[in-house]
């Protein structure tokens, strides 16, 4: 048991709104997957440097080991489990890293997912270099990128088509 004093966070993840007590200095990656049992989100370098842990927090990309659980208190987040669609079907993006061949391991997968949803947001019409100004904090090991721009711009096309923006809104 420790000795440290807990106080309580209370956030919405995924659309759930959750409460736990925590110690001060929780970082939200070890939140979310030891308090609330989400893993998509992946522990890499702790740095900042990998960007494996991005979430989105408050509409904005976040890399969750550098952010405190308690700094969250009130936030509203979404993991890669909170990207599928609401039937469950995928996402643009993730069926664009599907058909694109996006992901080889797929360690940073969830990451760059959450942060090209992100850039969407912001961009919803990216060229190829905004794409890899956008994903520049999430570092891919085994695929090159080429795949995972393509990807992007999959996904964005699909968004920006007529049916889909009616859909959407």
């Amino acid at each position: 048991m420790s000795d440290i004093e807990q106080i309580p966070v209370t956030l919405t993840v995924n659309g759930k709104k959750v409460q736990r007590f925590v110690e001060p200095r929780t970082l939200l990656i070890h939140f979310l997957r030891e308090e609330l049992n989400i893993t998509g989100p992946h522990i890499g370098c702790e740095t900042s440097h990998c960007g494996a842990c991005t979430v989105e927090m408050n509409g904005m990309s976040v890399k969750s080991c550098t952010v405190f659980a308690a700094q969250a208190n009130g936030a509203e987040m979404t993991t890669i489990e909170g990207m599928a669609n609401p039937d469950g079907t995928l996402s643009a993006l993730q069926e664009g890293f599907r058909q694109m061949h996006g992901l080889q391991c797929g360690f940073c997968t969830p990451g760059m997912i959450t942060r090209a949803h992100t850039l969407l947001k912001e961009n919803p019409n990216p060229s190829e270099e905004e794409i890899r100004m956008g994903i520049a904090g999430n570092l891919c090991r085994c695929t090159g990128y080429q795949n995972i721009v393509k990807a992007i711009q999959y996904a964005a096309e699909q968004l920006n088509q007529p049916e889909t923006q009616e859909a959407a809104e």
